[in-house]
């Protein structure tokens, strides 16, 4: 079967950086992985389910394009260090991370478990602490300049209800960014957050179709949900060198959802 070309880069200077993201065997993180692999970044793809990362190397490779997959929980720092050795060995010190990686679980504040809260907030808020304190120890070792995106979201700016513990750990993944901006900086590490509105997905994409999803989609000032696509500006931006005076920014992408009336 003939290879698909990969598309002209449109941020030239990604060409042959290594990004590691978080969570890229499915969602958005995928997404972020092809998109950065078309953008000529060699990738780490990091998760748990390495069957679904050997597939998706595959078609990424098909592309043209190189990269390679390591078994990574970011709840587990014995997991975080070895899938950065592991990165390190085949493509070498990782100049890109996404953090990606996050799990919500949905039901009123009275009936939310110790259990559900900590295993949110683990993987969402901690997991990505563990994974940007130990990218930015191994580029400051290396002597080389980072970009870190941590994937918040607008619910860490402007909360809803029935998910205590996801806006929280948004809430706090923002201030992360913030403060490991602002300490990093004279490495020459930068640290942003993106941060997504209501995106269409494999995982919600049926609720959407719902009269409550509906209600959702209306109260977005364009009245539509966003395509994973229109993340990749974004995302591009904040990886490569176009952005080497932007750090501690969180960049909502949310077809005008933060600034709609109450």
């Amino acid at each position: 079967m003939a290879s698909s070309p990969r598309p002209q880069p449109v941020f030239p200077d990604l060409e042959g950086k290594v990004a590691l993201v978080t969570g890229a065997f499915g969602g958005l993180g995928r997404h972020f992985a092809v998109t950065l692999a078309n953008a000529g970044c060699r990738v780490v793809l990091a998760g748990r389910r390495l069957a679904e990362g050997e597939r998706l190397l595959a078609e990424i490779r098909a592309t043209g394009a190189d990269g390679c997959v390591v078994q990574l929980d970011v709840c587990d720092p014995d997991s975080v260090s070895g899938a950065f050795f592991r990165a390190e060995q085949a493509q070498g010190t990782v100049d890109i991370v996404v953090n990606s990686a996050g799990i919500a679980t949905t039901g009123p504040a009275l009936e939310t478990s110790e259990q559900d809260w900590a295993r949110v907030i683990d993987t969402n808020l901690t997991g990505a602490w563990r994974v940007a304190q130990y990218a930015a120890q191994q580029m400051r070792e290396a002597g080389r300049q980072g970009s870190i995106i941590n994937i918040a979201s607008i619910l860490g700016l402007r909360v809803a209800q029935q998910v205590p513990a996801y806006t929280a750990a948004k809430a706090g993944l923002i201030h992360l960014t913030q403060s490991l901006a602002l300490e990093w900086a004279r490495h020459g590490i930068r640290v942003n957050a993106l941060a997504p509105g209501y995106f269409a997905t494999e995982i919600n994409r049926a609720f959407f179709q719902t009269d409550g999803g509906q209600a959702m989609v209306r109260r977005i000032p364009q009245r539509r949900l966003g395509q994973p696509s229109q993340l990749d500006g974004a995302l591009l931006l904040l990886a490569s060198g176009a952005s080497d005076y932007i750090t501690g920014a969180v960049l909502p992408v949310d077809g005008g959802h933060l600034v709609s009336t109450l």
